[in-house]
């Protein structure tokens, strides 16, 4: 059976890029972990040349200056913005679960409890960037995702605008959006209220999620934009009177007319079962510095490396192993309690890493990761104080690796106690050859 080589794993600065996990025109989207916490997060790549080329520079200063300003559980979080001399990274909250759109694709229309809870979060949410001066004007159901927990939370701020933006009439003139979910002042392309704009495509949302399908579709974009700017749609019958009612006052054609997010937070079916989202209050954010990965000072770029565990030599790794230990030459009192013991594995390093901590943290071991080592520190004091353990991943060959665990801290038995438990969650990536390098020693 021929074994996958593991390539090394490329560092920006203190993130460890993973897999792609979204690819578009002028980016990809990549999961990351950072090295210090072992947090983590999505990083979104851009080609700076392209950026440049396609004078997207201010768009994406807009978006990353909006995504600083908006602290909501229900909006994706950015944690910083770093650029090499070929590359702009904005490493932002890893969100699981996926897309709104994909549930509804996958299962169909969902309850109207569950519609409802997901649309609350949704109008929160909104509110909070309007409340910031921000106007999302590309809402939809592929730009909302949700967490492992069912959170929602919304992205891709590209087309947002700041109301800095707002011309003396007060108005926004861009017509961008989704066909399907803009506004009909918006394609009426005479000026909008950023705020009436994005409650209309909340409403179309919600239409969704309760339908499976859109109130607005056709074939042709004369008959859609006819169709939207008469407000010309119906119900499904399983719609209850309360969300009809609702929703016919958000898909009002005029925008002066239209309900507004104060008077939805009132509307009895909406504050059914509702809960108000829990989250501190944030300090001022300054986005001066977002200017600072578009100049070419070279004290704010970061670089891109490779890195590789620390290989090992074959003296290194017989003098490791049990049967080829140098310190067997020499006698020892019998019945010692050991102190160190190796595993061999043909798995990649950085999933050795990832499984050493999945078994560790369980055990009730806090986690500290330095490159290819690990300090494992239980939370609880032992009859020699708290039990610590240092691992380190070593590079035998470029298919084999060899994990050691030391006690570096607390009592020699209870290590013992706490290997028995813990190996057991790394069986998938232990060699289970018959010359599986595993030894103990004093």
């Amino acid at each position: 059976m021929s074994v996958k080589v593991p390539a090394a794993r490329t560092r920006v600065g203190k993130y460890e890029l993973g897999k792609t996990i979204g690819e578009g025109s002028f980016a990809k989207v990549k999961v990351a972990k950072n090295v210090q916490t072992g947090d983590v997060v999505a990083i979104k790549i851009l080609d700076r040349d392209q950026v440049l080329r396609h004078k997207m520079v201010e768009q994406l200063k807009r978006e990353i200056s909006t995504m600083k300003l908006i602290k909501h559980p229900n909006v994706i979080k950015i944690f910083e913005v770093m650029a090499s001399r070929t590359k702009i990274y904005i490493v932002i909250e890893f969100v699981e679960g996926g897309e709104l759109f994909d549930k509804i694709a996958k299962h169909g229309r969902l309850k109207e409890d569950e519609a409802r809870r997901y649309f609350q979060q949704l109008i929160k949410a909104v509110d909070y960037c309007h409340s910031r001066g921000v106007f999302h004007r590309d809402l939809k159901p592929e730009n909302l995702l949700l967490d492992s927990r069912g959170v929602l939370k919304v992205s891709d701020f590209g087309l947002s605008a700041l109301s800095q933006q707002l011309r003396g009439d007060g108005l926004l003139h861009t017509a961008c959006g989704t066909p399907n979910y803009v506004a009909p002042e918006v394609l009426r392309d005479q000026g909008y209220d950023g705020t009436a704009s994005d409650v209309w495509s909340c409403g179309v949302i919600l239409y969704v999620l309760m339908a499976g399908f859109l109130p607005f579709s056709e074939s042709s974009l004369v008959v859609l934009y006819r169709k939207i700017c008469r407000a010309d749609f119906t119900f499904p019958s399983w719609f209850s009177s309360g969300a009809k009612k609702l929703i016919k006052r958000i898909l009002d054609p005029q925008p002066l007319t239209r309900i507004t997010v104060s008077e939805i937070l009132e509307d009895e079916w909406f504050k059914k079962g509702y809960k108000p989202p829990q989250f501190e209050q944030e300090e001022d954010v300054n986005i001066d510095d977002v200017d600072a990965v578009f100049n070419d000072s070279k004290e704010h770029l970061v670089t891109e490396r490779k890195v590789k565990p620390v290989s090992m030599n074959a003296f290194e790794l017989i003098s490791r192993t049990q049967g080829f230990s140098l310190d067997n030459l020499f006698g020892k009192q019998a019945g010692v309690v050991k102190r160190e013991t190796h595993i061999a594995s043909h798995s990649p390093a950085n999933e050795i890493m990832s499984r050493i901590e999945e078994a560790a943290k369980p055990l009730g071991f806090n986690v500290d990761k330095r490159n290819y080592k690990m300090k494992l520190k239980g939370d609880k004091s032992g009859r020699k104080g708290q039990l610590s353990v240092a691992t380190e991943v070593f590079e035998v060959a470029p298919s084999l690796h060899m994990v050691e665990l030391r006690k570096i801290g607390g009592d020699t038995l209870e290590f013992h106690k706490f290997y028995k438990s813990f190996s057991s969650g790394l069986k998938d990536v232990v060699w289970k050859s018959d010359q599986t390098i595993e030894g103990l020693r004093p």
